[in-house]
């Protein structure tokens, strides 16, 4: 098809100025969205790093007690303890908001017990076993914390690369081809309006001789 049979109208121009305008809007929330998600994500980053090294220390502790008590306890007696427990940590999962986000808060009950709570008896006991199982409630602490860090992490970093998708496509294709159709369909109207006020001192200059 060539050039001039092309035949925009005004109305079509119009639409495509909104369309612009509509999609630099959502361009320039979506940075600001990108931005702050990218800030929330580096907050996020250093709590986890804070929290795999006390996972780590936690792990290395209750390993090390562990071992104690085999030794100090008997694997029987280490058994007999840990089946003497009545009631096992209960964990909650609840929604949270980041920046429209949705990550899981984890929150968890019965997980650190006294003496009287964990069930084996004090008398024939070492303070190995108590420490033992205060060392392994630490832990469960440590990985119920490093848990919901994790997930929030990983959510937050779908929802940064599905933003930047978004905020890409439109920085590079979508707003170009919209400015690239919009400069041509006014290009367009200009030639059809000299054209037209070319034909028509035409007519005039024949009705006038």
């Amino acid at each position: 098809m060539a050039l001039r049979d092309i035949k925009p109208t005004r109305s079509e121009l119009i639409s495509l100025k909104k369309k612009i305008k509509l999609s630099e809007r959502g361009y320039n929330i979506l940075k600001m969205k990108r931005d702050g998600l990218i800030l929330e994500f580096f907050k996020v980053l250093e709590d986890a790093k804070t929290s795999r090294e006390e996972l780590q220390e936690r792990y290395r502790t209750a390993s090390e007690m562990i071992a104690l008590s085999n030794i100090v306890e008997g694997t029987i007696g280490l058994k007999s303890a840990a089946f003497s427990v009545k009631e096992t940590p209960e964990i909650t999962l609840k929604p949270k908001n980041i920046m429209g986000v949705v990550v899981p808060e984890i929150t968890s009950s019965k997980v650190k017990k006294s003496l009287l709570e964990r069930g084996y008896g004090l008398i024939g006991t070492t303070s190995v076993l108590d420490e033992t199982a205060t060392a392994y409630e630490d832990l469960m602490e440590s990985v119920i914390r490093s848990a919901e860090i994790e997930s929030t992490m990983k959510k937050l970093l779908d929802e940064i690369e599905s933003t930047k998708r978004r905020v890409n496509a439109l920085e590079y294709k979508v707003i170009p081809e919209l400015t690239e159709a919009r400069d041509f369909i006014k290009m367009r109207l200009d030639e059809m309006e000299r054209e037209e006020l070319f034909r028509l001192k035409k007519i005039k200059a024949r009705s006038t001789a």
